[in-house]
């Protein structure tokens, strides 16, 4: 899945407005301007012409633009956190999938539990174990750690429209 799509269905799941789009970018440390968010929000004339990508009118939003968007967003719903002694002030960019990341962020921004997010999930219509989920929510490197796939992605923001907008 795009990150543009990750962005746009977030966006309807939340209804988040344009101008909170601007300050959660500002949050997370991009500066992006109102007209560079609905290009963001655009999608592409046909997805599978790759000259597409060469539209004026769109703008891609690569990884670190949505994990800073991410990061911006719990900031927004939960307020800024002060950083511990020894912790750096920004946190460090993930290597790991950007739908783990995606999941992992969602659930402390929006202040979830798992069983929520269980929730969530069966909502969308698909069953997610408390193990899978456990797995999915794993640091990258750890025995037990599972990439999030796009299917889990999709539901769980297809979940999320459902039980945040009915």
């Amino acid at each position: 899945m795009e990150n543009n799509d990750i962005l746009i269905r977030l966006r309807y799941a939340q209804d988040i407005k344009n101008t909170d789009m601007v300050e959660i970018f500002k949050l997370g440390g991009v500066e992006v301007t109102k007209e560079e968010v609905l290009k963001m929000l655009k999608k592409p004339k046909d997805s599978y012409d790759h000259e597409a990508d060469d539209d004026e009118d769109y703008i891609n939003c690569n990884n670190v633009k949505l994990e800073s968007f991410l990061n911006g967003y719990i900031i927004f719903k939960r307020g800024k956190q002060d950083p511990k002694p020894g912790q750096p002030d920004s946190p460090a960019r993930s290597k790991e999938s950007i739908n783990n990341i995606l999941l992992k962020k969602l659930k402390i921004a929006l202040a979830l539990t798992s069983e929520d997010m269980l929730d969530i999930f069966n909502k969308a219509g698909i069953t997610v174990t408390k193990g899978e989920l456990s797995a999915i929510l794993r640091k990258e490197g750890h025995k037990n750690y599972k990439e999030c796939g796009d299917k889990y992605a999709r539901n769980f923001l297809k979940g999320l429209a459902i039980k945040y907008r009915g």
